[in-house]
């Protein structure tokens, strides 16, 4: 894995809110959010994955790219990552679908004569801050081509365990949450 992947939780065992985000200050003091960007190679991640292996053999690459795509979601939403799914597609242009109201989460299709790999690497090396940028592929040619460029790779094995990890620490926080709201509404009420 490229340098500075301390945001994966290997340091402590642990994500935590903002362990991949939120440690850049703007200008005027506020953290800055969505600053990284994580590019998955869909179907590349879904062919590794063996659950994903199994749905797309059995219900098909639409449920496998849904599941795919809910998957990747919690590092969106609990990292604030910047977070584009790239599938191989076709057609004349790339296609962008955005899964929820926000920007920031894509799922991007490529054209026909693309593959999502080109796609990917243009990407990656077209960012202002190449360091800023995680690449999830099983291919060891796109790995080393966005590498040498300064780009922070995870393997099939490294983007689920990260998922697990910041899901895990999702549902805790949550659950913190709610005790705290339940202890403050009995206090309120008492």
């Amino acid at each position: 894995m490229g340098g500075g992947a301390s945001c994966l939780g290997d340091d402590d065992g642990g994500a935590r809110r903002g362990d991949c985000q939120g440690r850049e200050r703007g200008q005027d003091g506020r953290r800055v959010e969505f600053e990284k960007h994580l590019l998955v190679d869909g179907y590349n991640i879904a062919h590794a994955w063996p659950t994903l292996r199994r749905v797309l053999m059995t219900e098909g690459r639409e449920v496998a790219r849904a599941q795919l795509v809910e998957r990747v979601r919690v590092l969106h939403d609990f990292e604030r990552m910047r977070v584009s799914v790239v599938f191989d597609g076709r057609g004349a242009d790339i296609a962008i679908e955005r899964p929820t109201q926000h920007a920031t989460f894509s799922v991007l299709y490529t054209p026909g004569g693309m593959t999502a790999d080109d796609l990917i690497e243009r990407l990656a090396v077209q960012s202002a801050k190449p360091a800023d940028v995680f690449v999830a592929t099983a291919d060891q040619a796109e790995r080393d081509t966005v590498e040498a460029r300064g780009v922070q790779v995870l393997t099939p094995e490294q983007l689920a365990e990260w998922i697990e990890r910041v899901g895990n620490a999702q549902s805790l926080a949550v659950e913190q949450h709610t005790k705290r709201t339940a202890s403050a509404w009995k206090r309120g009420r008492g």
